[in-house]
């Protein structure tokens, strides 16, 4: 079996089992408490610039398939786990985790005490890493680690957003619900014969921020009733709004969104005049576009286990975060209300424009760890576009 090593830029070093591409890679290391969503994880364009360890013991037994995807390809640097499963025991498998690894050239590493490494992460905070497959050297690796670029101050959404613009799910295929074959179910077969419930009227056009967006966002929007047009992040104000959409949406994506100013800018020009709703990058990108800060946070918020209190309500949701960067509650103007709270740290997880119809939200309610618990963020984003849409005066 090929060996591997893992070095982080303190110089603390993991030796284990090489899997996935022989190579060399290099990121900010952080780690991840999902139990499951390997590969909703490894196809993240927010984790661009990072190395993800995964703290469940072993991960890759059901192996890939295409439509679980968030994106077209992985945008992990590198993959951290304790144990690879060596057989794939799943019907709807379409290759193993190391056999996709491998096409798209990501170096993973396992067979390590990832404890070990998630405890060093959480006391000392996240860090950059180098895992290789190729080089024996501990020093050279360490040095490697040292004087990569990592994500602070970094502008990596212009890494992963896309390149034109284009209309999601024109056909209405892809943002259908998948469900078990039941008789009972109205749903709807496709030629592989999986079953899906069928989609509400696009009611609504809206235009999507594309900052390193997943998929499922696209398809929670399209199932709320909206007609989706995405665009790259750097479209201007004006360009959106000559398209005449009912809304805008904010999505998730990677880096440091204190180098955003383009998007910033023109989120502040759009406010005033259309509805929106932002998601993790998003949520930041509107926290500063109003006049606050953000802060990057010790290790970040990685996982599907993550409370959040709505303090409107008092109700708490179980969700799924990821994220490294966090809004600080005291930069923010009095225009802006905290509506969500963090309860692990009490860092904001939520705010509301208290003037124009805005809003956001630190964690992903498609995501739905709790299962259903974020839904009514889609709704309430529908609800204000309805309100504000002439025809309904």
């Amino acid at each position: 079996m090929q060996k591997a090593i893992l070095a982080l830029e303190d110089g603390r070093i993991f030796r284990g089992e090489a899997f996935g591409h022989t190579s060399t890679s290099t990121g900010e290391i952080c780690f991840n408490t999902s139990m499951t969503g390997y590969q909703e994880i490894l196809t993240d364009p927010s984790y661009c610039g990072q190395i993800v360890t995964m703290t469940y013991p072993e991960i890759g037994n059901y192996g890939v398939n295409s439509l679980d995807i968030e994106s077209d390809r992985p945008y992990v640097h590198g993959f951290v786990i304790e144990e690879l499963s060596p057989i794939v025991s799943n019907w709807r498998a379409e290759a193993t985790l190391h056999d996709y690894l491998t096409r798209y050239h990501i170096p993973g590493i396992s067979g390590i005490d990832t404890r070990a490494l998630t405890r060093h992460l959480r006391i000392y905070g996240a860090m950059k890493a180098c895992l290789t497959t190729e080089i024996e050297d501990e020093d050279q690796v360490i040095a490697l680690a040292q004087n990569c670029e990592g994500v602070e101050g970094v502008d990596l959404v212009c890494k992963v957003t896309s390149s034109a613009s284009y209309d999601w799910d024109p056909d209405d295929i892809e943002s259908r619900t998948w469900v078990p074959i039941n008789p009972a179910l109205k749903t709807e077969l496709n030629a592989q014969g999986d079953a899906f419930f069928p989609l509400p009227e696009a009611k609504y056009p809206i235009v999507a921020y594309d900052l390193g967006m997943k998929r499922n966002i696209l398809r929670s929007l399209r199932r709320s009733g909206f007609k989706v047009r995405v665009v790259p992040a750097e479209t201007s104000a004006k360009e959106i709004l000559d398209t005449k959409p009912k809304g805008v949406f904010l999505s998730n994506g990677p880096g440091d969104p204190a180098t955003l100013n383009y998007v910033m800018e023109n989120v502040r020009a759009l406010a005033p005049q259309i509805p929106i709703f932002g998601i993790c990058l998003g949520h930041q990108i509107l926290g500063r576009a109003f006049g606050g800060n953000t802060f990057k946070l010790k290790f970040g918020h990685h996982g599907a286990n993550q409370p959040v209190k709505d303090l409107r309500t008092g109700k708490i949701s179980i969700t799924s975060q990821n994220h490294g960067f966090a809004v600080a509650p005291d930069s923010l103007p009095s225009n802006i209300e905290i509506t969500h709270i963090n309860l692990n740290d009490g860092t904001v997880a939520g705010l509301r424009h208290r003037e124009y119809p805005t809003f956001s939200v630190q964690y992903h309610p498609e995501a739905s760890p709790g299962p259903h618990d974020g839904n009514y963020l889609f709704r309430q984003f529908f609800d204000m576009v309805e309100k504000a849409s002439p025809a309904n005066g």
